[in-house]
């Protein structure tokens, strides 16, 4: 993957995970955090296993992230396009629609 291309997949990724690693975590140890998204087999979500490697990248200096890294960071950038794009009329703070999008970095309510 060329460096211009991880620029941008990085520099978009930290506009759409406005969550810290810390809040990410206290998040993903909540019964809400688990009561939404796809089961991806072992019963744990896609999004929810998704956060715990979102607090692993922003955890990491950027010269030390990997391809692996890179591309995931493009999927959660994707996810959270497309679920934005989905956004539900009402009140949105105790929506599915939110904790989704917070168990993959992203507070719309932030």
């Amino acid at each position: 993957m060329k460096e211009e291309k991880k620029d941008d997949i990085y520099d978009d990724f930290y506009d759409n995970v406005n969550m810290t690693p810390s809040e990410l975590a206290d998040w993903l140890d909540t019964e809400k955090s688990k009561s939404v998204g796809q089961d991806s087999g072992d019963g744990e979500s896609i999004g929810h296993k998704s956060g715990r490697k979102i607090i692993k990248i922003k955890r990491t200096k950027k010269a030390e992230l990997t391809d692996s890294n890179y591309g995931h960071m493009q999927k959660v950038n994707s996810y959270i396009a497309r679920h934005k794009a989905q956004k539900p009329s009402g009140d949105l703070k105790e929506s599915d629609w939110r904790y989704s999008l917070k168990n993959w970095g992203h507070d719309p309510l932030k």
